[in-house]
């Protein structure tokens, strides 16, 4: 039970800027790219992420967490949730834009940062990473084309 309690702790903070979103629509009255996936895949995504991050976070702090694997992950978090306030609900695409390719830069950092922790749990952010890059993508072009 404690482990599941801990894991737990880990995981809900990620979902916290969902509690709060708003003007969802923003999102589909865009001009947006052709490669941009439909509004459902996003909460599906997301989720598997937060699950794969609160993981490799739950592994980590079995090891002990070091100052810079603290720092960035704090950093990244706070940029993670960022996006959600910024973009859907200020519809602030510039400051949505700095947000994600900052959360990418951080998340990069954390995955360093956990590779020399512990390499194999370094894996469980890779899919992360990759939708980072994927969604700084979208967020260039929509940036750009509004």
């Amino acid at each position: 039970m404690k482990k599941i309690l801990k894991f737990a702790l880990f995981l809900l903070p990620w979902f916290l800027s969902s509690l709060f979103m708003n003007n969802v629509g923003f999102y589909k009255t865009l001009n947006l790219p052709f490669f941009a996936p439909p509004t459902w895949l996003f909460p599906v995504a997301w989720t598997i992420l937060y699950i794969l991050i609160a993981i490799s976070i739950y592994k980590i702090s079995e090891f002990g967490f070091t100052d810079n694997y603290k720092k960035y992950l704090i950093l990244n978090y706070l940029l993670n949730q960022s996006f959600t306030i910024f973009f859907f609900n200020l519809k602030s695409i510039t400051l949505g834009f700095i947000s994600c390719i900052l959360t990418l830069l951080t998340a990069y950092f954390l995955y360093d940062e956990t590779k020399k922790i512990d390499k194999k749990t370094s894996y469980l952010l890779i899919p992360y990473l990759a939708w980072l890059v994927f969604a700084s993508l979208l967020s260039t072009f929509i940036l750009f084309m509004n």
